[in-house]
């Protein structure tokens, strides 16, 4: 053998000799591969079976495990095995596997902690996530108010290029939604309007519909399905790679840097988001209204400024900034509970779309049963 060369560690071997099984080589985790494929296929002689050790040059609590589920398994065929020629750390390793009582094969359940426990359990955990989006909520609320007191520390290159990518790119998908939910709208009531001859109240139903309820809460939902979580994956890749802790290192506070900018932004757009599907709505239920029941375009204009009051736009509208900072604040404060993969950026996302439109529909109820109340 050369100098400088290392002699090569022999693998863990099984085979048959005589009326016993012999052993050798070094059963430890790195080399008992082809040994596990041996004892899988070996067919021992009949009778007792004597498993020497004698020759194992090493072994740890993996080679202890195979050979130890090996000698079990034949245990279960109704034969007596018996270990020899191994050292007392051997000895104590069978005994220390032996003391688990578990079979090989089966896998150890976790106990059931039981409904209680479970629900308890949950139920913390919901309490402190509540209490975790209110501290949240809270410094948002105080870097607002610094910031509104000193506006030069606010970064308005981002506040526009936010108010683009939340207002602007989408007015497509908020319009054409708007326009055909008008026309659903037109239609379904159009239907039983014109059995009653009161094809001209459509006017009434689309405005009412579209202005108080239908254009921001449809608005709300399409912008939490498309910038709250755009808002979430942006801030959880930035928690990922650590660029969010190396703001922090630089004295610089991620809230004013990347929730600000998105709340602001969203506060402005969303209300003109809003005006627009109005507009885009009574659109679809003028087109709708037109080729159904022949009002004509000038007599449902008409009939829509008699009966919607400048006070329905205004509640419609008044909602919107509502609903932007429910969004932009939950889909910001996901982003922040992103921990650890990639794959914690996807859940977090999809928490924070449910989350925001559960929310926005619950604010929403709220609205009309205060409305109601004060006769709004």
């Amino acid at each position: 053998m050369r100098s400088g060369q290392k002699k090569p560690v022999p693998p863990a071997a099984v085979r048959i000799a005589g009326s016993g099984i012999d052993c050798s080589g070094q059963w430890t985790a790195l080399h008992i591969a082809a040994a596990e494929r041996q004892l899988k296929l070996l067919r021992p002689p009949p009778g007792d079976i004597s498993i020497d050790l004698s020759g194992v040059e090493r072994i740890d609590s993996a080679g202890a495990w195979l050979l130890y589920r090996a000698g079990w398994r034949w245990r279960e065929a109704g034969r007596t095995v018996n270990f020899r020629g191994q050292d007392q750390d051997t000895d104590q390793l069978f005994e220390l596997i032996a003391k688990q009582q578990i079979e090989p094969g089966e896998v150890p359940r976790p106990s059931d902690p039981g409904f209680l426990e479970n629900l308890g359990r949950d139920s913390m955990r919901a309490l402190n996530e509540q209490l975790s989006f209110l501290g949240f909520i809270g410094n948002i609320t105080f870097s607002a108010v610094r910031i509104l007191l000193t506006p030069a520390r606010l970064r308005w290159t981002q506040v526009v290029e936010d108010s683009e990518e939340a207002g602007f790119d989408a007015l497509p998908i908020v319009g054409l939604l708007s326009f055909l939910i008008g026309i659903v709208i037109a239609y379904q009531g159009g239907v039983v309007l014109r059995q009653y001859g009161a094809g001209i109240f459509i006017a009434d139903l689309v405005g009412l519909a579209m202005l108080r309820e239908l254009s921001p809460l449809v608005t709300a939902i399409i912008v939490a399905g498309r910038t709250g979580s755009a808002y979430t994956a942006q801030i959880g890749t930035m928690k990922v790679t650590e660029e969010v802790d190396a703001l922090r290192t630089m004295g610089i506070t991620p809230i004013e840097l990347l929730v600000l900018p998105k709340l602001f932004a969203l506060v402005v757009m969303l209300p003109l988001l809003t005006v627009f599907a109005d507009l885009m709505g009574l659109l679809g239920g003028m087109v709708m209204s037109h080729s159904l029941l022949d009002v004509s375009y000038q007599n449902f204009v008409d009939r829509l400024t008699q009966s919607v009051r400048l006070q329905d736009y205004l509640v419609g509208v008044g909602k919107a900034p509502v609903f932007a900072v429910i969004i932009a604040s939950v889909g910001c404060y996901q982003g922040f509970r992103v921990a650890g993969s990639a794959e914690s950026v996807g859940r977090q996302t999809t928490v924070s779309v449910v989350q925001s439109i559960f929310l926005v529909i619950v604010v929403d109820a709220l609205f009309s049963i205060v409305f109601s109340r004060l006769d709004i």
